[in-house]
């Protein structure tokens, strides 16, 4: 039977039909911590993430941060990384610049501009920042602060937004457990969550939903202020330290990648897929692994670590108010 539009109109009023709203989603490959220089099989985890994500079809993948340094030999892997044919991107991590290495040689042989920017996919901006300032001018080794110059650009990119925000950093802005005394998240997390709470509470239309990190090689999740801040377990490792050194592969492995005894490997490398809809949830896909060798706690590991030690990412729905 074929219905005339009059006669739709009059079903819809009895009804009390109302048009279905319009719901957006993006899809996102997203690992962290590759750290190719350490693992001896890099070749084969970053063949399986992208691999994966030509099956998985993303809009875009990104890592956040601790990726490579820029050294010829590290090349076929970032080619690797190349090989996914859509939109890719990176955030600057804390060992980006091992070896002497400068920002501004890291960025370029990225092909980036900038260590923090913005860009658009499907109704979303996205922001990158940089946790790598310097507190004060002459700071030596690894940082974990974002800077007033920083700080001040990124509260232009939150006064010009018009649709719905998610933050992507290597250091976290949350908290996360961590050994006594030691922070994990920068150094100036208070004031910078203190931003986007003011920023949320004055534009509905284009809050922030989420703050996706890595860094500490967690699997661990918490909502401030209805704000979700998510860190994204390393694809390769959970770095335990010299004082729980152990041999995970064979002498000649440990001969040329003197790193690896003091981890935890995965044997399988982690990374995820992450689904982040306005109608109010986020999809985090599961990736699950073992260690290779003696866990972290036959080792005399923290044992308070252990809800957020372990090799895996959580497969997670999330859900906020939009």
């Amino acid at each position: 039977m074929r219905l005339s539009f009059a006669s739709i109109l009059l079903i819809c009023s009895f009804a009390n039909c109302q048009p279905a709203p319009h719901y957006q989603s993006v899809r996102i490959g997203m690992c962290s911590d590759v750290h190719l220089p350490t693992m001896h099989d890099s070749e084969k985890r970053m063949t399986a993430f992208v691999d994966s994500m030509e099956i998985a079809q993303p809009d875009f993948i990104i890592e956040l941060g601790d990726f490579l340094i820029p050294d010829e030999k590290f090349t076929p892997f970032y080619e690797l990384w190349k090989r996914f044919p859509g939109p890719k991107y990176h955030v600057i991590g804390n060992h980006e610049m091992d070896g002497g290495t400068s920002l501004q040689e890291a960025l370029a042989y990225r092909g980036m501009e900038n260590s923090y920017y913005t860009f658009e996919q499907k109704g979303f901006l996205f922001i990158v920042l940089d946790g790598n300032d310097k507190k004060f001018p002459d700071q030596q080794g690894y940082r974990s602060y974002i800077g007033p110059a920083q700080i001040q650009w990124l509260q232009k990119q939150l006064a010009a937004a018009t649709m719905p925000i998610v933050i992507f950093s290597h250091q976290g802005i949350g908290s996360d457990p961590g050994n006594p005394g030691e922070r994990y998240s920068i150094e100036n997390d208070a004031e910078v969550r203190a931003l986007f709470d003011a920023h949320n509470q004055a534009n509905p239309k284009s809050k922030i939903i989420a703050c996706f990190n890595g860094h500490t090689h967690h699997d661990h999740v918490e909502n401030r202020e209805g704000i979700w801040y998510i860190t994204i377990n390393s694809m390769s490792y959970k770095w335990l330290g010299e004082e729980y050194a152990h041999i995970r592969y064979s002498e000649a492995v440990d001969k040329d990648f003197r790193w690896i005894k003091y981890t935890a490997p995965y044997k399988d490398p982690l990374f995820t897929v992450v689904e982040i809809s306005t109608e109010g949830f986020i999809k985090i896909a599961g990736s699950y692994s073992e260690y290779v060798g003696p866990s972290p706690w036959e080792l005399g590991y923290p044992e308070h670590l252990k809800e957020v030690v372990k090799p895996q990412i959580t497969e997670r729905y999330l859900e906020f108010d939009f």
